[in-house]
């Protein structure tokens, strides 16, 4: 997938309960400046609770038509172009994520379903520094370069919700994603710039209207209040699942490598004794 979009348009908490502001909050969340770009970040993304990892890269700058990115060893990884009237228009921001093999043979629905596991994924993505390159519309050369590392958060561990505040805590595994690299050891808990946390409604027809927010590491208790007027704006009982990502702080303090933990079986209620029971 391809797409652009803007990624500092994000939900900020301070602390660890109250929402301050929706949209045009700037967070460092990529290394800015890039070179000549206004912004660049490549990164893993590990769903530990499913067992898939995958490659995010993205970037910046104004009135682009065509951007690559170079792999530490020079080769090009990727390779975008504008077409038609997309060209004339030219382009901004770019973001991709590629697809997300799992990490484990046993979590494979079908036969010819592709097995990555992560000593094969970092073998596959090199740390170093990532290039991106973009001409602009009248032929003009802008680059920039991103430290890409290994340097992976254990998946949040505990992730609750009370149905009032979701919790978690700082964890020590991949969860399904069981096989490392020999002699590997996980992003340190002081290394973790934020969280971002997310409570989604399992109702398909709600699914676009979900919470977000990013807080800072402030542990070792972490935990943020769902807004009362977010839950009482779903219908009654609705169940949701709630997602919870570390984040790696890249040495520059830009936002690096994200492992996320779903949990599922709560609901809007208040009171989760009164949730419905979970559908087969």
């Amino acid at each position: 997938m391809f797409q652009t979009r803007d990624l500092s348009k994000v939900l900020v908490a301070a602390g660890s309960s109250t929402l301050l502001s929706v949209g045009g909050a700037t967070l460092a969340v990529a290394d800015e400046p890039c070179g000549d770009l206004d912004e660049c970040r490549a990164l893993i993304e590990i769903n530990a609770s499913d067992g898939d990892i995958g490659f995010h890269a993205l970037f910046d700058a104004e009135g682009w038509r065509e951007a690559k990115i170079h792999n530490p060893q020079g080769r090009k990884l990727f390779q975008g172009r504008a077409s038609n009237q997309l060209r004339q228009q030219t382009l901004t921001e770019g973001f991709f994520e590629s697809e997300e093999p799992v990490c484990e043979a046993g979590l494979a629905e079908e036969e010819d379903e592709e097995v990555l596991t992560l000593p094969e994924f970092l073998d596959r993505f090199a740390a170093g520094a990532y290039r991106f390159t973009v001409k602009l519309d009248g032929g003009e050369t802008l680059s920039g370069t991103t430290d890409f590392t290994h340097n992976i958060p254990a998946a949040p561990s505990g992730v609750s919700f009370d149905g009032s505040m979701i919790s978690w805590a700082y964890g020590s595994d991949l969860g399904e994603c069981t096989t490392l690299p020999q002699g590997f050891t996980f992003a340190a808990e002081e290394d973790i710039v934020g969280y971002e946390v997310v409570m989604e409604p399992e109702d398909e027809a709600l699914e676009p209207f979900t919470f977000t927010v990013r807080v800072p590491s402030n542990g070792p208790v972490y935990n943020v209040t769902v807004p009362p007027d977010y839950l009482a704006s779903l219908p009654a009982n609705t169940p949701v699942k709630v997602e919870v990502g570390a984040i790696e702080r890249r040495p520059n303090g830009s936002f690096g490598n994200q492992t996320f933990t779903e949990e599922g079986g709560f609901c809007s209620n208040p009171d989760q004794e009164l949730c419905p029971e979970p559908e087969d």
